[in-house]
C-alpha cells in the first residue's frame, strides 16, 4: 500500500498590502493566533508554536523545515491554496511562486483553488454585516484562460502530483465554478499533453458523487468536519435527539461552552465513513478544529479533548477506507498542515510537541 497523503497548506504568513489595509500594518494568521483566548475552563487557547515558531513564509529555510516535517509525518505533498478571483486578480501568491520559480523545496505539491470571496466578517452581529473586501468572479473565456496558463506552469514542474498522468486540482466550492471553466480546463489539459484532468471537489454532503461527475469531476472529498453532530441527529430517532439536544444546552449553560463545542474525542471514530470506501471518494482527516482565534464564540465548532491518539485513530480508519483502491487512487486529504487560525495544523507546538506528526506517522507505518 502507497497511500498519497495530501495536506492542505496555508501561506498566510507574511504580510502584504491587502492584510495591510484591511486589518492593520503587519497583520498575518499569526496575529489571530497570538491573541486568542480561552473561552471556557478547560479550553486551550492560544497555541503556541514550537520547533519552527512564528515563521515568515517569505523565508525559504523556514519552507525546506516544513517539507522535512511533512515527510517525517508520512505526508506525500502539499496542496497549496491557490487564490484566483477574475481578471488575473491574485492574493497572497507570493510563496507559491517562489517554490514553483525556485524548485525548492524539494517536495510534491499540487493546487487547492479556493474560489471563494474574502470578507470582513461579522462574527459579533452574527454575520449580519459581513462586508466584502474582494469578490470572487468568473469573468470569462479570456479570464479562464489566463488562469489556466499560471496553471500550466505548476502542472509541469516534475514535483506537481498526478494521478495516472492527470493533474491533480482541488476546488474549495465545485458548484460555483460555472461549467465552461470545468470543460475548458479539461480541454486545454489535454491539448498540453496530459492524459487529462484530475479536478476534485471539496463537499459538505447533500450531494452525491454522481452529481459532481456529471459537473466533470473525478473525484469528490467527503468534508464533514462541521457536519459530524448534525449527522448525529439526523441518524438517531427524534426523542432520542431532542434529549440529546436539552442535554447539550444544559452542559453549554453549566460549564460555558459556546453551542458549537464538540467533543473530538467522541467524534473522531465518526469522521470516515463507509462511502469513503468508494474508489472516486476521499476521505478527509483532521488533527482538530477551533476557528475561536478568528470567530470567537461565534464559531460554527469547536472541537476540545482533540489528542494525537484520537487522531492516529482518524487516520487508520482513513487508510483502511483506501487500502483496496487501485494504486495511485490511495488518496487521504489532511485538513491542514499549517491552519493556525483555525486550530487544525500539523506542525508542532508547546502542548502537543511532535505528538500529531508522530500519530499519522505510525498509522502510515501500520498499513505499509
Amino acid at each position: 500500500m502507497d497511500p498519497k497523503i495530501l495536506a492542505l497548506y496555508l501561506p498566510q504568513y507574511y504580510p502584504f498590502k491587502e492584510n495591510d489595509e484591511w486589518w492593520g500594518k503587519g497583520f498575518t494568521e499569526w496575529t489571530s493566533v497570538g491573541k486568542a483566548k480561552p473561552l471556557w475552563k478547560g479550553h486551550h487557547q492560544p497555541n503556541v508554536p514550537a520547533d519552527l515558531g512564528y515563521y515568515d513564509l517569505r523565508l525559504p529555510e523556514v519552507r525546506e523545515q516544513q517539507a522535512e516535517l511533512a515527510r517525517e509525518a508520512g505526508v506525500t505533498g502539499f496542496l497549496y491554496w491557490h487564490y484566483w478571483f477574475g481578471n488575473g486578480k491574485r492574493i497572497m501568491e507570493r510563496v507559491f511562486q517562489e517554490v514553483l520559480d525556485s524548485g525548492k523545496p524539494d517536495f510534491p505539491f499540487a493546487l487547492a483553488w479556493a474560489n471563494h470571496s474574502w470578507y470582513k466578517k461579522d462574527w459579533s452581529g452574527g454575520r449580519k454585516h459581513d462586508v466584502c473586501l474582494m469578490e470572487q468572479t468568473y469573468p470569462g473565456i479570456d479570464d479562464a484562460r489566463e488562469h489556466f496558463n499560471f496553471l500550466l506552469k505548476a502542472f509541469r514542474d516534475d514535483r506537481y502530483i498526478k494521478i495516472d498522468g492527470k493533474p491533480f486540482l482541488y476546488i474549495f466550492h465545485p458548484d460555483e465554478v460555472p461549467l465552461e471553466y470545468i470543460k475548458w480546463f479539461h480541454l486545454w489539459t489535454k491539448e498540453a499533453g496530459f492524459d487529462g484532468l484530475y479536478l476534485v471537489a471539496n463537499t459538505w454532503g447533500g450531494k452525491s458523487l454522481e452529481f459532481y461527475q456529471t459537473l466533470g469531476y473525478q473525484a469528490i472529498v467527503e468534508n464533514n468536519i462541521l457536519d459530524l453532530l448534525q449527522t448525529e441527529y439526523l441518524q438517531m430517532p427524534k426523542f432520542k435527539e431532542i434529549i440529546l439536544r436539552a442535554c447539550r444546552k444544559i452542559q453549554q449553560y453549566v460549564t460555558g461552552k459556546p453551542r458549537g463545542a464538540m467533543n473530538y474525542r467522541a467524534f473522531a471514530r465518526k469522521a470516515i465513513t463507509p462511502v469513503c470506501e468508494r474508489r472516486d471518494v476521499i476521505p478527509e482527516i483532521f488533527p482538530n478544529w477551533d476557528h475561536s482565534p478568528r470567530s470567537g464564540r461565534a464559531g460554527s465548532a469547536i472541537y476540545y479533548n482533540a489528542q494525537p491518539k484520537y487522531f492516529y485513530e482518524m487516520a487508520c480508519d482513513a487508510l483502511e477506507a483506501v487500502k483496496n483502491k487501485p494504486e495511485g487512487e490511495q488518496i487521504i486529504i489532511l485538513k491542514s498542515w499549517n491552519e493556525w487560525g483555525e486550530g487544525n495544523y500539523m506542525e508542532p507546538d508547546l502542548k502537543h510537541g511532535h505528538g500529531y506528526i508522530d500519530a499519522l506517522r505510525k498509522a502510515v507505518d501500520k498499513y505499509k
